[in-house]
């Protein structure tokens, strides 16, 4: 059964570790990350983009298989089911969907509106018992077309937006969605003990986890981040497993070509990606 981020969260804010949001795109995805987490006894965050979802041919669909993997995996670590990056509407079809977790990405907005626009669906998604994120500063790089350059939020705004009862707030701190640039100048530390300062027992929310150092990804976590997003690394890590498989010609070799074989390599990348993370995260064994 799907529940709600904001247990899971608290909890791992409370005990200085971070719980990892995987993005899916597919089945494999999809079950790599339920089975990874299911061994690993760690808690686990399934994002969602909204490009994704439409991929996936819309909400209800990835409901549904979620739902479903859920009961004939045997899962009984705590899973949400989060919509990543949503826009306004996006929000509102995720909770009529059935999901268990929203972000609402106002960060584009002018302040006062950011505002606006968060305060209701902060209602909207506590009367369904959902969890919301929201955001502040525009985290870097490219994600659905929108890009940025990894400003870092204003501590001030950002307590504004804490004080509306979101469960839990993503902050620009440097951070870029996708590959890291040579030219990058790292995290911005003294931005998010700031936040932390304002924003009290809130977790607060690591994007891009994606090429961040192991040792940088550790103190985030000591200074309040409590859920860490990757996305990039998965994709990245199963398409050289697939591009291996094929090189070496396997998919020609008897049934090689079947998509159970084909996809196998990339799936088993996947598995070994996330465990990886959750170890650095802390949220092995936190279920």
């Amino acid at each position: 059964m799907l529940v709600s981020a904001t247990e899971m969260l608290n909890k791992a804010k409370a005990g200085h570790y971070a719980v990892g949001q995987f993005n899916i795109n597919n089945l494999e995805w999809t079950k790599a990350i339920l089975q990874t987490a299911q061994e690993l006894n760690s808690p686990v965050i399934l994002g969602v983009s909204e490009g994704a979802g439409k991929y996936m041919t819309g909400y209800k669909t990835v409901v549904g298989m979620v739902n479903g993997m859920l009961e004939e995996l045997n899962i009984t670590v705590p899973v949400a089911l989060h919509l990543d990056h949503g826009s306004y509407d996006g929000c509102y079809k995720c909770l009529e969907a059935g999901f268990s977790s929203i972000m609402f990405d106002g960060s584009h907005y002018p302040i006062d509106e950011n505002v606006e626009k968060t305060t209701e669906l902060v209602k909207a998604a506590h009367e369904k018992g959902v969890s919301i994120e929201a955001e502040v500063g525009a985290i870097g790089g490219e994600e659905d077309g929108v890009i940025g350059m990894g400003e870092c939020a204003d501590p001030n705004e950002c307590k504004r937006i804490a004080d509306l009862g979101v469960d839990f707030l993503a902050a620009g701190i440097g951070n870029i969605h996708g590959k890291y640039p040579a030219n990058w100048k790292g995290l911005s530390f003294e931005t998010l003990d700031a936040i932390q300062q304002l924003t009290g027992e809130l977790p607060l929310v690591l994007h891009g986890g994606t090429g961040i150092p192991a040792d940088m990804i550790k103190k985030a976590i000591s200074l309040g981040v409590a859920k860490i997003n990757v996305n990039t690394e998965c994709q990245l890590a199963f398409a050289a497993a697939t591009r291996k498989y094929i090189e070496e010609g396997k998919d020609e070799q008897g049934k090689g070509y079947d998509p159970r074989k084909l996809l196998a390599p990339g799936f088993e990348a996947i598995k070994a990606t996330v465990k990886e993370k959750m170890e650095l995260f802390g949220s092995v064994d936190k279920a």
